[in-house]
Formats: structure tokens, C-alpha cells, sequence
């Protein structure tokens, strides 16, 4: 339809446009992209004959139309809707229309007919008929002046800056009927800093910088293609506009806007608890039989229990399942409780445990948008919104932790900042630098920042307000710190387990008082540890879940370990969601040092295997005054070694500690005998992290 070759145009002496070459095909929407100052408006006063080029020519429908005037590129089939609206403030939105028509000299009927379309377009402007167009307000005037257009029927619709100083919501309604355009079959071209909006909007894209096209291709093709992307927008700033060549060319101004997550809600929509309960009983009865279904070691099981899938009818029933353990995931290794074909699987994530095999757990796309939503679930609740800058210290890789804090944080909207743990230089840079507001780490990372944080005297340089920790067991005196040397952040529990999709599985209550689990995802008992039999609420056992949705490795009965109690009654907060204590500690002999799941039989494995080690040891965990945890590992030399050997014995057994189970700890060698012997179980385990209460 429209064809620009070798387009130059001039203000005076000043050059504006350089060899323009684009080209319209009829039914297309294309955008023109491009800066302040680029030459984007200039290049449509040109095409509608406002300003005369300097050289070049302008084809419609391949006839010349290069320096028409006004009217006759209306005539012709073209009409625009200016920059700045420019609407006739005393004028009333009727006249404003009727204005649009003009060089036609449509019969009056015609006329009111192309009035009542308009209307139909944008009903806002119906009910102000008569209202001056002064009076009106931006979005409305946005919409005047796009009605005022379309009163031409134009066969090519030229938009300028459509979306400018319009607040979010309103740009959604502008692009929506320029959606709906487009869809009708008009031909757009639209021109836009609000690269974003332009792309998703257009077919085809042309880039303009300094007067010139640099770039052009398929819009899609630039959304969903990082190199293009890179080329398209650049990564320029003010103080580097060259680190793109686009930013080279002079865009440095092109805006890419967020999805509007503002008015998203993650949270779940039940009114009561009988609708929950009901969700919570078709979840089990799916899980069953996709379980019985897709996995022989759950057909095996619940066989021999006994138990088909349409014998499951209410939650009670729940009780007559057998129990999944962390054995059974184990044996299955690499692909423990796969339900689903390996064709349906898109990840695994592994625990942090360090028994030989890791515990791993495979994920369908379905699981991984659960989890993001229980994620993003968890950060509503915590208050963070689309304005906070989320500094992520867990760690990332096979690990769930990082993975899980980052998607839900971009999910929900805000700002991530992937740190991952350690590097507390680093850390207190970022927090300084980027000014984060929310801080994520495990309950160690936390205080050994707010001791940092203190040291350095920079808590009221820092912009944290909420500090979102897990993977460990806290008091009330630690939490009590870390919030004070952080400047009085605010504090949330968040709770999860790999084997349960990961982090994100509950989180603190704004209120403070108990941990919020997403009963919707899966169910929870309290059972205990010894007999397995329920235990009322209130009453501190072990948690035992059962997932309800989870696809790729669904979970029946599965014993955590962790113990906890449920909380009866309604919360203070007005969540309906269920709720429990803060995990107080397990019902195994786990360890969790730095976020590291240890069993002492793994350490007694690597110490075996060192030569010249003894069998007898103990494992002793401290908290420093500044936060640190350490672990001294006290280890009896084997019967007949040397003295002379303990340098090259605590070597090589700090060596494998650090290779095998990724922490580091003192190393201290004492003769053959020292340590006590016992009959029944020895003690290895002498914890004194946690002084005071935890709950």
C-alpha cells in the first residue's frame, strides 16, 4: 500500500530524515520505534503532507503522492491522529469528530453515521457529546483524536505516540482497540518510545535513530529472540550510551514496560472452609489415581495397602494411605515417583541432602507454573509489590532455593537482584547500590548481613523493609537482632521442601503469629513420630504432606521429618488459609548447617574412608557473637596411628568434608579412646545454635 524510498526531509538547514526506506502492506500493523529526536513525527507530517520533503518519494498504491497536501492525503486514504492529541479544547467532542471528516464533504447523513461508529468504538465519548474537549481527560483525548481520524475511514491509520503521558491502565485500553483495529483488518502505522507496547501490537517493526532506519524485521521475531531484542532496544544508559550500537546511534530513551502486576492476586479466592475442603478432596482423589496411574512404586504400594483410586472419598481416607519416605526416593533414584512420561518432563531439581544419592524430584511445565504462583503467593503476603527490588542471596543450580525466590519474584512484578549467597562484600554493595528493599537468604545469611550491615554503620544507607528467610530453624532473640541491625526490617518465616515443588510452600503471616501453608496445593498432617498416629491440634509432631496437584513426582503421605504443630481457629491476618508453627526441629538426626541438609551418617561415611581415622567422632555446631555458624568435627585417630599423621589427617578430612558435603568445618584429631563409648546410641550431635525459644 505504501512504499517510502530514499526519504530525506530538512528543518531549515538542519537535516531531520536521511534516506528513509520502509514500506506498509495493506492489512499490516507496523510499528516505528525510536527515540526523542529520532525523526519518528517528522517522517508522519511528511506522509500527510504537514511537511514537505527535501527528497525522496512517498508511493501510495504505487502513485506518487510525495508533498500532497493535507486534504488530499486524507482524500487519498490517509488520516492521523497527532502527537499531543491536539484536539479543539473549546470545541465539543462532536464538533472535534465532525473536523475529522472535512476534506471528504460527506453528506450529512453519511456523516452522522460515521458519528455513531466512532461512538461504538469508544463509548466514553458518546456520553460527552457536548462536553468541550478541553475538559476532557487524557485518555479521552487519546480517544477523541483516534475517533476523529477514523471519521475519514482511512485506509492507512497513522498513530503518533498513541500511549504518551497516559497512566498504564489507560495505555491498556488505547492498545486494546488498537488491537481490535488491526484485528479488523485495518492498516496501522504506529509510531512509539513504548517499545513494548509497539512490538506486541504490530506485525512488522522498523527502528529509527538519529533520522535513520538501523534496524527492521518481523515484530514477533524481536519479542521473542534475545539477540534481536538486543539489537532492537540495546542495553544503553546514561553513562554508556555506546554499550549497544543502537545506543550508539543515540536511543537511549526507549520504554519497556512491565506486565501491570499491581492489580494481580496470587492469593486463593475460597470464602469458606467448606469450599477449600472440597477443593482439598477432589485434589486427593486426583492425586491417587494419577499416582496409581503413572508410577508403578505407588501402584506397588497402594496395592498392597489395599487402596484403588475410587475408594477414596473423603479426607478421612487419607489415613488409610501408606507412607512415602525419603527411602523410597532413594531407591528410585534418578527419577523417584515419576508419574508422567519423560517426554512431559521439562526439570529436576535435587535437595541439599548429602547421603550419597540426592534426593531428585522432576517437575512438568504444570509444577513449575504451580510453584511460581505458590511463590508469588508467598511475596503477596509478605507485601511485597511491583515497586520492590528483591536481592536474592540463597543459592541457585540444582538447588531449588534460588530458582524458586527469583521466578516468584518476577512473577509477582518486582525487581530481582540475583546475588546468591556468600560474598558479603558484594552483598552490602548491591544493597547499597541498587538500593533493595527486600532481602532473601536463610536465617545465618541474614544475621551475618545485619552484623556486616552494623559493623560498617551503613543500616540507614540501606533501603531493606523486609527480610524473607528459610531453610533453617530461628529464635526469637536471633530474629529480634538481625531485625534490629538491619534498621528494623520486618521479618517473614517462608517454609517448602524440594520434595514439596521447594521454597514457597507457606510463609510467615503478616500478623506475625504462626506460617500460612497453601492448603489448596496440599495437605498437611500432624502425626507422631513414633506410633505415626494423628495428633490433635495443637500438639507438636511430625509434619507428613501429600501434594494435589503435583505431577511430575506427586507426593502421598510423604514424612518431612520437620516438626511442627497446626494452629486451630481463624488467623488475625483474614486469610483462610491454614496454618502452623514454625518448624522447631526433626524427628531425625538431620542436621542443617548454612542451608545444608547433613546426615551425620554421610560424614561418618567420608571419615571412614579417610585412612588412618578412627570410628568414633562428634559433631559440634556453634554460633558465633557475629552470626557465623561453624562446625568442629572431633575425630579419634584409628588404633596404632601416630600423633605425627594428625596434620595430614586433618587435611585430607577437611578436604572431603568441603568436596563431598560443601561446607567447611574445624577438623580436631584426639587419640584412639578419647571420646566416650556407650552401650545404647552415642551422642554425635551437640548443638547449641539456638539458645532461647523458637516459637
Amino acid at each position: 500500500m505504501l512504499s517510502i524510498r530514499n526519504l530525506t526531509a530538512h528543518y531549515g538547514a538542519a537535516q531531520a530524515l536521511f534516506g528513509i526506506d520502509m514500506e506498509v502492506r495493506a492489512g499490516e500493523t507496523v510499528a516505528l520505534v525510536g527515540a526523542n529526536g529520532a525523526g519518528k513525527s517528522t517522517l508522519l507530517k511528511c506522509l500527510m503532507g504537514l511537511v514537505k520533503p527535501s527528497g525522496g518519494e512517498i508511493l501510495l498504491d504505487g502513485t506518487a503522492v510525495t508533498g500532497a497536501p493535507p486534504a488530499r492525503m486524507v482524500q487519498s486514504g490517509l488520516a492521523l491522529s497527532p502527537e499531543g492529541r491536539e484536539v479543539f479544547g473549546t470545541l465539543s467532542v462532536l464538533d472535534n469528530l465532525r473536523l475529522g471528516a472535512i476534506p471528504l464533504k460527506l453528506p450529512s447523513a453519511e456523516e452522522a453515521r460515521r458519528v455513531e461508529e466512532v461512538f461504538g468504538r469508544f463509548p466514553k465519548l458518546r456520553d460527552r457529546r457536548q462536553q468541550t474537549a478541553g475538559t476532557l481527560s487524557g485518555g479521552e483525548q487519546q480517544m477523541l483524536a483516534m475517533g476523529r481520524a477514523l471519521m475519514a475511514h482511512p485506509r492507512l491509520l497513522l498513530l503518533d505516540e498513541p500511549s504518551l503521558g497516559l497512566a498504564p491502565l489507560i495505555t491498556d485500553e488505547i492498545f486494546s482497540i488498537i488491537h481490535q483495529l488491526g484485528r479488523a483488518g485495518a492498516t496501522i502505522l504506529i509510531v512509539e518510545q513504548n517499545a513494548a507496547r509497539a512490538l506486541s501490537a504490530s506485525d512488522t517493526a522498523y527502528l529509527l535513530a538519529g533520522g535513520r532506519i538501523v534496524e527492521h524485521g518481523k515484530s514477533r521475531d524481536l519479542l521473542i529472540d534475545p539477540t534481536l531484542r538486543a539489537a532492537f532496544l540495546g542495553a544503553a544508559s546514561h553513562d554508556n550510551p555506546a554499550s549497544s550500537r543502537l545506543g550508539a546511534a543515540g536511543l537511549t530513551n526507549i520504554r519497556l514496560e512491565k506486565p501491570a502486576m499491581h492489580n494481580k492476586n496470587f492469593l486463593p479466592t475460597f470464602k469458606t472452609a467448606e469450599d477449600l475442603r472440597a477443593h482439598q478432596i477432589q485434589g486427593l482423589q486426583w492425586t491417587v489415581r494419577h499416582a496409581y496411574e503413572g508410577s508403578s512404586a505407588y501402584r506397588a504400594k497402594l496395592d498392597a495397602a489395599g487402596i484403588r483410586p475410587d475408594s477414596i472419598h473423603t479426607l478421612e481416607d487419607l489415613q488409610r494411605l501408606p507412607f512415602t519416605t525419603t527411602e523410597d526416593l532413594r531407591d528410585g533414584y534418578p527419577f523417584p515417583l515419576r508419574s508422567v512420561p519423560f517426554e512431559q518432563l521439562v526439570r529436576v531439581h535435587a535437595s541439599s541432602g548429602t547421603t550419597g544419592k540426592r534426593k531428585v524430584l522432576c517437575y512438568t511445565q504444570k509444577d513449575l507454573d504451580d510453584w511460581t504462583d505458590m511463590f508469588a503467593r508467598c511475596y503477596q503476603m509478605a507485601g511485597v509489590t511491583v515497586l520492590d527490588r528483591v536481592q536474592v542471596a540463597v543459592g541457585y543450580g540444582v538447588w531449588t532455593a534460588g530458582m524458586g525466590f527469583q521466578l516468584g519474584c518476577e512473577k509477582i512484578g518486582a525487581l530481582s537482584v540475583p546475588v546468591g549467597p556468600g560474598n558479603i562484600d558484594m552483598q552490602i554493595q548491591f544493597l547499597l547500590d541498587f538500593q533493595s528493599t527486600v532481602f532473601c537468604s536463610t536465617a545465618s545469611m541474614a544475621l551475618l548481613m545485619a552484623e556486616e550491615i552494623h559493623k560498617r554503620g551503613v543500616a540507614d544507607k540501606i533501603a531493606v523493609r523486609k527480610i524473607i528467610y528459610g531453610s533453617e530453624r530461628s529464635s526469637r532473640s536471633m530474629r529480634r537482632k538481625i531485625s534490629e541491625l538491619f534498621g528494623g526490617a520486618e521479618l517473614f518465616d517462608i517454609t517448602g521442601l524440594t520434595e514439596l515443588y521447594g521454597p514457597g510452600a507457606g510463609i510467615e503471616c503478616p500478623d506475625h503469629d504462626c506460617i500460612h501453608y497453601w492448603g489448596d496445593y496440599y495437605l498437611l498432617e500432624i502425626l507422631d513420630p513414633d506410633t505415626l498416629q494423628p495428633l490433635p491440634d495443637g500438639e507438636w509432631g511430625e509434619m507428613v504432606v501429600t501434594s494435589l496437584c503435583k505431577e511430575g513426582s506427586p507426593l502421598i503421605r510423604y514424612r518431612t521429618r520437620d516438626i511442627t504443630r497446626i494452629i486451630p481457629g481463624p488467623c488475625t491476618c483474614g486469610s483462610l488459609m491454614p496454618k502452623h508453627s514454625r518448624i522447631r526441629g526433626r524427628s531425625d538426626d538431620t542436621i542443617k548447617f548454612r542451608g545444608v541438609n547433613i546426615y551425620p551418617s554421610s560424614v561418618d561415611t567420608i571419615l571412614s574412608s579417610v585412612p588412618g581415622m578412627g570410628s568414633e567422632y562428634q559433631i559440634h555446631l556453634t554460633r558465633d557473637s557475629s552470626g557465623r555458624e561453624h562446625m568442629r568435627l572431633v575425630v579419634e585417630r584409628a588404633q596404632g596411628v601416630q600423633a605425627s599423621r594428625t596434620p595430614e589427617l586433618i587435611h585430607e578430612a577437611g578436604h572431603q568434608i568441603k568436596r563431598q558435603l560443601l561446607v567447611t568445618a574445624d577438623i580436631e584429631i584426639v587419640d584412639y579412646g578419647s571420646l566416650p563409648r556407650s552401650e545404647r546410641k552415642s551422642q554425635r550431635v551437640f548443638d547449641s545454635r539456638i539458645q532461647d525459644e523458637i516459637v
